[in-house]
């Protein structure tokens, strides 16, 4: 290699390198907690009605319940922040339990302020 490809290898990753400091990051899909809040009641509101309020959930899956049953569980989740300063980033974070029914029986949220 060349001293200058070298070179211009080299400058072209400390300019990537510093960009990326002032880059920022999203993972998920934002979502309205105090709207799904607001509106769900447990052993009442339906898996349709929570897709009408948030859409698709980021990802689905089965937990056991301590009585033995099993229950569907999605999870709705945001996070955005910069690289250089993560300590000012954004996350929701949403699970929610359907009983075999697709009624809801439990949830928890968080988000941060």
């Amino acid at each position: 290699m060349s001293k200058y490809k070298l070179s211009f290898s080299l400058i072209t990753l400390l300019i990537t390198l510093q960009l990326s400091g002032c880059s920022s990051v999203q993972v998920g899909r934002d979502f309205d907690v105090q709207i799904f809040n607001s509106s769900v009641k447990a052993n009442v509101t339906t898996k349709n009605q929570v897709k009408s309020w948030l859409g698709e959930p980021g990802s689905t899956g089965i937990s056991l319940d301590k009585d033995g049953e099993f229950s569907t569980e999605w999870m709705y989740f945001y996070g955005a922040g910069s690289l250089s300063n993560m300590t000012n980033a954004k996350i929701k974070i949403l699970q929610i339990r359907f009983n075999k029914n697709g009624i809801i029986n439990s949830y928890n949220w968080s988000d941060s302020k």
